[in-house]
């Protein structure tokens, strides 16, 4: 008998795939046994795939990348055989800044005070993706802005402290902030760029290279668990097993609102893992002198569509080949 396939999680929404894979029995379905390893941090993720403890982890793109080339501690060759999530993140200011907000817009708002934004890792979706929009909008985020890195669950309470002026986070994070009256949200990331990928499952190359089986095992039960993420008649449902005090220990009505896509929540039917996305954050790393020109070489070789098709996947019909344009 095969050993468990260690998989790292984060406590946030766009882990639904993976919980909802065990809770709804669809990994044994398949004939997997799993460990599902909830982590403190995408650092220790990272680490925990670099010395071989986790097999895989559902991950920020970016931050695969990084892993790839050694920028966050050991070199650790991974492998990305599918997306989980897209969309999903919000831009969350404090409440005190609304009235100058809505008026003058984010440019008038950072040339009156240098504001301090946190996002949940310097490689992550969510740091990419504000500095696109901030520079779009006129803002240089290099001086303009303070980027800091804060766990998701501390930035609430760093917002209510005043110690940060906003954060950018996936859910239910905004909707925590927005529902206690302490901020609002200012940009959903589907805004940015629309139906952009978030976050992935990544494997550990030897892994992949040494168990192809069950990686067509594990690839076909979380498409049958994304599949039930993605029905609006099983959100609710989705909503129950997030809440749980072993996941995410929230409410489950706010989780519910947090999931709805129409409210910028994670879209999880899009699990087709397009080479094209990881040139874009490749791009936007090397953009802002965060990794060299290696990334764009790593960034051709992490995302496996391949592996996709193989484990009963279908290629999309069409790619939009225009990522972020606004």
């Amino acid at each position: 008998m095969n050993e468990s396939i260690r998989l790292g999680i984060l406590r946030l929404s766009d882990a639904a795939p993976v919980l909802v894979a065990a809770a709804q029995g669809m990994f044994k379905t398949h004939g997997l046994e799993m460990e599902l390893l909830v982590e403190p941090s995408w650092t220790s993720i990272a680490d925990k795939l670099s010395f071989g403890l986790l097999d895989g982890a559902v991950m920020l793109p970016p931050l695969a990348l990084a892993c790839t080339l050694g920028l966050v501690g050991r070199k650790t060759d991974l492998v990305v055989p599918m997306s989980l999530s897209a969309n999903g993140n919000t831009l969350t200011l404090a409440a005190r800044h609304r009235p100058a907000f809505e008026a003058h817009g984010v440019v008038t708002l950072a040339a009156e005070k240098r504001l301090r934004l946190a996002v949940v890792h310097a490689f992550s979706t969510q740091d990419l993706l504000l500095r696109y929009w901030l520079t779009a909008r006129g803002v240089d985020a290099k001086r303009d802005v303070e980027i800091i890195v804060q766990a998701p669950n501390e930035m609430v309470g760093a917002l209510a402290a005043g110690a940060i002026d906003g954060y950018c986070a996936g859910a239910p994070w905004g909707h925590v902030a927005a529902g206690a009256g302490l901020g609002f949200i200012a940009v959903n990331s589907r805004d940015i760029w629309t139906d952009h990928p978030e976050k992935c499952l990544a494997l550990r190359a030897d892994f992949v290279a040494g168990d192809p089986a069950r990686v067509r095992q594990l690839l076909a039960a979380l498409r049958d668990a994304t599949a039930f993420c993605a029905t609006p008649s099983k959100r609710a449902g989705l909503a129950a097993i997030l809440a749980q005090p072993d996941c995410m220990d929230l409410p489950a009505e706010l989780i519910a609102t947090s999931l709805a896509p129409e409210e910028g929540g994670p879209v999880f039917n899009q699990n087709f893992p397009v080479p094209g996305h990881a040139a874009w954050f490749a791009m936007q790393l090397l953009r802002w002198d965060k990794a060299p020109d290696a990334v764009l070489g790593a960034a051709s070789g992490l995302y496996r569509p391949d592996l996709f098709v193989a484990a009963g996947g279908a290629r999309p019909a069409a790619r939009e080949e225009v990522f972020c344009d606004r």
